[in-house]
C-alpha cells in the first residue's frame, strides 16, 4: 500500500478502532448508517453545532473535516456526540493532521467538541503518532482486503451500532 495515496476517510479510521468488522462492511459499501437513530441524532448535532464556522468548505477528499480555524497553522475541529468512543475520535483527528501534513499544510492542533457534555479536548500530533497512523493504515488495508468480514467481536456499544441488525439479526 502506498501510504502517500491516503485514500481512507476519517470515518474508516474511526471504524478501525471501533470494530474491524464495521470497517470492512462500510468499505465494501454495506452502509447501515441511514437507518440508525443514533447516527441520525449525531448528524443533527453535527449540523446544528457551530453553523457559522462551517461556511467554508474543505477541499481535500477523502478527508471531511467538520470545520477549521487558523491560529499559527490550521486548527481542525471535529464535533462528536459523546466521548464514549474517544480513542476512535483521537485516531481520526490525528489521521487528519497526518494527512494534511503529507499535503504540505501546516496544522497547529485539533479540537474535539462534545457539545452535549460541554467538553473540549485539544489534540496535538506527537512524533510517535506518525508510526501509529501508518501502522493503522497498513492494518486497515489488510482488513479491507479480507474475502469476508472479520469475526464478530462483542463490545459494550454494539447495541447502539448501525450494523447491529447485520451482526446479530
Amino acid at each position: 500500500m502506498d501510504l502517500f495515496e491516503l485514500k481512507f476517510k476519517g470515518t474508516q479510521v474511526a471504524y478501525y478502532v471501533i470494530c474491524p468488522r464495521k470497517l470492512w462492511l462500510f468499505t465494501k459499501g454495506i452502509t447501515m448508517e441511514k437507518e440508525s437513530e443514533y447516527v441520525k441524532l449525531g448528524k443533527i448535532l453535527d449540523e446544528t453545532s457551530f453553523g457559522r464556522e462551517r461556511e467554508e468548505s474543505f477541499p481535500y477528499e477523502p478527508v471531511n473535516i467538520d470545520f477549521f480555524t487558523d491560529e499559527e497553522g490550521l486548527v481542525i475541529h471535529e464535533v462528536k456526540h459523546s466521548p464514549a468512543l474517544e480513542e476512535a475520535h483521537l485516531l481520526q483527528v490525528k489521521y487528519y493532521m497526518y494527512y494534511l501534513k503529507k499535503k504540505g499544510i501546516k496544522v497547529s492542533h485539533a479540537i474535539l467538541h462534545y457539545p452535549r457534555s460541554k467538553v473540549l479536548k485539544e489534540v496535538f500530533f506527537e512524533p510517535e503518532d506518525e508510526k501509529v497512523i501508518e501502522d493503522a493504515l497498513r492494518n486497515m488495508e489488510k482488513i479491507i482486503n479480507l474475502q469476508s468480514p472479520p469475526e464478530l467481536i462483542k463490545k459494550p456499544y454494539c447495541k447502539k451500532c448501525a450494523y447491529w441488525e447485520f451482526c446479530y439479526g
